[in-house]
């Protein structure tokens, strides 16, 4: 996570910039934090009009889809403005003050260079939607599209602020001379790039990236100059595309869990709920070395699925366990690399949204991939839980109280109503109360309800806080998944899914040829496109090609979704990965030292799974 440098913090801007950078600020942040209000409220009394009532409000879920992108583009300001957007920093922590504080500044240039290539097209594309009637509450959609164009603007100001508040003007200028000559050096090659051909994915989708991400630009930044690069400069692509498939990447309205269940943690914790029911897991496995650990992964296991989004679960798990975790020793770097870790592991557990698209891109019966998900899932956790064991053997349990059995039954008498927070929730999306994006507010309702009549512990104080804070992270959040969508999308778009396609099918070897190249094409693809667009795009393709050489397809599912897990959630390119950061506040430098034992443990087990079908459809006949 990106922290202010010491560059930043040097002489003051002037006393106009100061005042106009905190209105901004304040104004912003107030915006987002209401937005996010709002969008419980909406979606809470959709549920309650549908369930209660019987009476569906059949505006509700549009209404709170437009809200949601203001949210994400506002929430994005918020987090440039506070310096809390993904970035790898490794490089930087490593080269002289000088060197760093030029990187800084170019972290900054870079993304003011995107910002204003971009901004002309989004005004354009907002006003290309205008055209277009919203179907239930028949109004422009321009009132949606109009959120990415502002918000570009908004950060646009923000970033020149930050550029303002450098304390030197010497790595400014020259990070200004780099960023403008490196952008009229790739535009004035565009006519020697163009002949190029796929080499340009190499350039733009691995280059660009690479050298962007290590030089400390933001990682959405990273990827979105890498892609506008590669439509500008190789093709006749209008940009105004680029613009609709950011667009499209942060509206999916899946992803309006993700700020729901970043809210329903803090609420968790502010309750005091989260107190009670890691008093309770630790009376039980306290005294057992990693043990909060081994919680942690069965943690996610039991809540995965439920919002349709990892990085939603992940928000609902890490506020609750980290905490006491880090009380116990535990390192931060560690402790991200395995809740990172445990995103990968959970991917085919029901009602996972990558097994729905699976099914219904391919034909696949959605009950069967639910049935065959849940074995797969805990033969990658026992392979976690090994590297757990490893790494914890050593651990000193001497100052952990070992507690009673009595004390174990009190402690799970307290913490009974937070324990079942996570099964009220899968009851609700399994008996049809809400779905996967509404679930959220029943959790937010059973939270206020149990902090302020069981608990006794809700301070009304720490709510706008809590909203701003859930409103930057999911900025911060989505706008990478936009990002990521746009570059997906190029990569789409340069004929590589088809050409990737014919060449796995010429893969020797059979079904074990088959599965072994299956395996590393999509750890590869998981890392640049996630799994729903890889799915999108591949499943079509290659499922068919499967069948045909034997691999059952509920089978070949399990594999796809794990390897493009392990790559969505393993370093540098993992979107995953850096939501994991995101979440727990920790540097994703820190985590790099901890998480390929994971990785590797991921993998074993991803083998253990392509190796023994049984796991995947043992099941299926009952």
């Amino acid at each position: 996570m990106e922290h202010p440098s010491a560059a930043m913090a040097g002489l003051p801007a002037s006393g106009i910039l100061n005042r106009i950078d905190r209105t901004l600020g304040v104004t912003v942040e107030m915006a987002a934090a209401l937005l996010v209000l709002l969008e419980i409220i909406i979606l809470g009394a959709g549920v309650t009009a549908r369930y209660v009532f019987h009476a569906p409000l059949i505006w509700s879920d549009e209404l709170a889809s437009i809200l949601f992108l203001w949210l994400s583009m506002l929430g994005a300001v918020v987090a440039l403005r506070r310096g809390e957007h993904m970035r790898m920093t490794g490089l930087i922590a490593r080269v002289s003050p000088e060197t760093r504080a030029l990187l800084e500044a170019v972290a900054v240039t870079a993304s003011i260079s995107f910002l204003l290539l971009i901004l002309p097209h989004a005004v354009e594309y907002a006003e290309e939607e205008h055209f277009i009637v919203t179907p239930a509450l028949e109004i422009s959609n321009a009132w949606r599209a109009g959120a990415i164009p502002v918000g570009i603007a908004l950060m646009l100001a923000a970033a020149v602020f930050r550029l303002a508040r450098f304390g030197s003007r010497k790595p400014v200028l020259l990070a200004l001379g780099l960023t403008a000559a490196l952008i009229a050096l790739f535009w004035v090659a565009g006519p020697a790039l163009k002949p190029l051909g796929k080499l340009n994915l190499i350039i733009f989708f691995v280059g660009i990236v690479a050298v962007n991400v290590f030089a400390g630009v933001p990682i959405a930044f990273s990827f979105a100059l890498a892609t506008f690069g590669y439509l500008a400069c190789t093709t006749s692509t209008p940009l105004l595309v680029m613009v609709g498939r950011l667009d499209e990447g942060m509206s999916h309205l899946i992803l309006l869990a993700v700020p729901l269940f970043i809210f329903l943690g803090a609420l968790i914790e502010m309750t005091g709920m989260a107190k009670a029911m890691i008093q309770f897991l630790a009376s039980l496995l306290g005294h057992v070395r990693g043990g909060l650990s081994y919680v942690l992964i069965g943690a996610m296991y039991l809540v995965s699925g439920i919002s349709g989004s990892k990085i939603a679960d992940m928000a609902a798990i890490a506020p609750v366990l980290f905490p006491e975790m880090k009380k116990r020793g535990a390192k931060p770097g560690d402790l991200v690399a395995l809740l990172s870790a445990t995103g990968a592991q959970t991917e085919t557990i029901p009602p996972s949204i990558v097994l729905i698209t699976i099914g219904s891109v391919t034909g696949v019966s959605i009950a069967a991939l639910f049935t065959g998900g849940m074995l797969p899932a805990v033969v990658l956790g026992l392979a976690l839980c090994f590297v757990v064991w490893k790494r914890h053997r050593g651990e000193d349990l001497s100052q952990i109280t070992r507690y009673s059995k009595r004390e174990i039954g009190k402690l799970a008498v307290i913490a009974l109503p937070a324990i079942a927070l996570p099964f009220v929730i899968r009851a609700a999306v399994v008996e049809g109360v809400a779905t996967a994006t509404e679930v959220s507010t029943i959790g937010v309702a059973y939270s206020v309800v149990m902090g302020i009549l069981v608990y006794r512990q809700f301070d009304w104080r720490r709510l706008p806080a809590m909203l701003v804070e859930t409103a930057s992270l999911t900025g911060a959040i989505i706008f990478i998944v936009g990002c990521a969508t746009a570059m997906a999308w190029g990569l789409t778009q340069s004929g590589f899914s088809q050409d990737l396609a014919q060449a796995m099918a010429n893969i020797p070897g059979g079904t074990w040829g088959f599965l072994a190249i299956s395996i590393v094409a999509f750890v590869i693809l998981g890392s640049v496109l996630e799994g729903i667009p890889a799915i999108v795009l591949f499943g079509p393709l290659l499922f068919p090609i499967a069948k045909q050489v034997g691999v059952h397809e509920v089978h070949y599912a399990m594999v796809v979704i794990f390897a493009m897990g392990i790559g969505l959630f393993a370093p540098p390119l993992g979107v995953g990965y850096y939501g994991a950061c995101a979440i727990s506040k920790v540097n994703p430098d820190e985590g790099l030292k901890y998480i390929w034992g994971y990785v590797a443990a991921l993998l074993v087990g991803l083998v253990v799974v392509a190796a023994i079908p049984w796991i995947s459809t043992g099941f299926l006949k009952f």
